[in-house]
């Protein structure tokens, strides 16, 4: 047997990879860890619901976890050259279902309310605008890159929110936990509106223009 025909499997199998990375990748780690984002967020809501303080701290473990897997699926994707359409359409989809699902719950049982409940309101409604918009753009093959302020936004959103998932229980610990978390949910939404703003000036002429030939 020849040298070329020795390695013919394995470059058959990297052309495969190259022909349907989604397929392939589905079961990579960092897909995994998306799924594993996506099964965290109705377990967090289930913590919610319980009125004692462990499961409160279960809500906020889970969280946290979350989060930190936001930052490892993106970052391993990139350095072990495992980026997938899949991979890249359920990122997004799992962290704004993490972020909506905690935001509604907490307004559902009362840790933000008042006035902070127009804080949450911006949050959740540039969120669909913004994936209304990358919907539309991506008919056009326009992509929108994501900024670093909108990064910013992303980390105070996860960081307000672990404030104020702890809630009650959290106060116990650490006095004013509750107001800090919803300071912090103020400045995310303020950053939220000026992202988002950022994002339609950038896709306007593309919505008020033919699509491109």
């Amino acid at each position: 047997m020849s040298t070329e025909s020795q390695f013919e499997p394995v470059a058959a199998r990297r052309a495969r990879r190259v022909a349907n990375p989604s397929r392939v990748y589905a079961l990579s780690l960092p897909n995994i860890l998306t799924y594993g984002r996506i099964v965290i967020v109705p377990l967090v809501c289930l913590c919610l619901y319980m009125e004692e303080d462990r499961y409160r701290w279960l809500a906020l473990g889970l969280f946290t976890v979350a989060a930190v897997t936001d930052f490892l699926d993106g970052y391993l994707a990139r350095i072990w050259a495992q980026s997938s359409p899949l991979g890249r359409m359920l990122d997004p989809i799992a962290d704004k279902l993490l972020v909506s699902a905690c935001l509604l719950m907490l307004c559902a049982v009362g840790v933000i309310d008042g006035w902070s409940l127009w804080a949450a309101v911006v949050i959740l409604c540039r969120e669909v605008l913004v994936s209304g918009l990358r919907e539309f753009l991506a008919e056009l093959r326009v992509s929108v890159p994501v900024t670093k302020l909108a990064k910013w936004k992303t980390t105070a959103q996860l960081v307000s929110l672990g404030f104020l998932l702890a809630g009650p229980a959290g106060d116990q610990v650490l006095p004013h936990n509750t107001e800090i978390g919803l300071t912090l949910l103020w400045l995310s939404a303020l950053l939220t509106l000026y992202t988002g703003y950022d994002y339609f000036r950038a896709g306007l002429r593309y919505v008020l223009e033919d699509a491109p030939e």
